[in-house]
């Protein structure tokens, strides 16, 4: 079982329109709604993969009403943290071209009872859990070291955990070893606190944050691929991916086909990029099943191509 915390979910909504006019009426083509947040796409791509998951999300108001009646109806089992401010609902518009823009609410504050609250579902539900993945940012009210905690209290029950975050949470929460974190290019490069512009760049990157802390690294290069880097070695991945329509939620597919296949090695890197590629293939923030996947358009190696440009360098 994955058990996913996500402490500040929301209730996505996703337009697809021809192109994004600042200042002019725009006519959607068409629309979803979706329970959002890292962790709740990471759940919801592993159930669509026939996995079991349970999700630990504080819920509140009539968007928190509507999240919980959403995944209940993909039979996604929920453990629901009642808060009293609102679940937070976000904005996304997909462009024609590919192009997304997210508009994401702060999301409410919780209060100390809930904080409380929401670490005491987590103990009690990560007894049965194979792996905990902890995502997102955290709402208002949690300090940057929350995930650290989570980290500690984890493993002191024998559980692996696998983090997806950034910033100070992230910087936090390396210091407790999480087994495995997962930052794009530009979180990494925000991490070591330097620009990168190539594969290599963003290797050595990846080195350094396992020196911080993470057992491993699983580093999302976009369009470019992915790099796994762990005790055992280090992997680069890519796909073939024939028309992009959203990348919402397909790093957190990604985070969910690494995890299904049992989280190391170069055979849950090729999961991971399977799972990222057959989701930016489809609408909105929909997870793909294994019917979506082809992994004979994923290549792994251990060669890694230091040299090559990223497509989209951060600066």
């Amino acid at each position: 079982m994955i058990l996913t915390v996500t402490p500040n979910p929301s209730l996505d909504r996703t337009y697809e329109v021809q192109a994004l006019k600042r200042g002019e009426v725009i006519r959607a083509e068409t629309e979803r709604m979706d329970p959002g947040g890292k962790g709740v796409n990471v759940s919801r791509a592993v159930t669509a993969a026939g996995r079991r998951t349970v999700a630990v999300l504080p819920l509140g108001g009539a968007p928190g009403a509507l999240v919980a009646d959403l995944l209940d109806a993909q039979g996604i089992e929920v453990a629901p943290v009642p808060i009293t401010g609102a679940t937070r609902s976000n904005i996304a518009l997909a462009e024609a071209d590919g192009v997304l823009t997210k508009i994401n609410a702060p999301g409410p504050e919780l209060s100390p009872a809930e904080q409380e609250l929401l670490l005491d579902t987590v103990r009690e539900q990560s007894r049965d859990a194979d792996w905990i993945a902890c995502c997102g940012s955290l709402p208002r009210g949690l300090a940057p070291a929350w995930y650290a905690d989570v980290v500690t209290r984890a493993h002191a029950e024998g559980a692996r955990i696998a983090l997806d975050t950034s910033g100070h949470a992230l910087l936090e929460a390396l210091r407790a070893r999480p087994d495995v974190v997962k930052p794009n290019a530009e979180e990494l490069a925000e991490a070591v606190g330097r620009p990168l512009a190539t594969v290599g760049d963003a290797l050595k990157a990846a080195e350094e944050v396992r020196g911080m802390g993470a057992r491993a690294v699983l580093a999302s290069l976009g369009a470019d691929g992915q790099l796994l880097v762990e005790d055992a070695g280090a992997w680069f991945a890519a796909a073939r991916v024939d028309t992009v329509r959203s990348n919402v939620g397909a790093g957190d597919s990604s985070l969910a086909g690494f995890l299904i296949a049992g989280g190391t090695g170069p055979e849950a890197l090729a999961s991971a990029v399977a799972h990222g590629a057959a989701a930016v293939q489809l609408p909105g923030s929909v997870m793909p099943t294994p019917d979506d996947l082809d992994p004979a358009a994923v290549t792994v190696t251990a060669e890694i191509p230091l040299d090559r440009e990223l497509t989209e360098p951060v600066s």
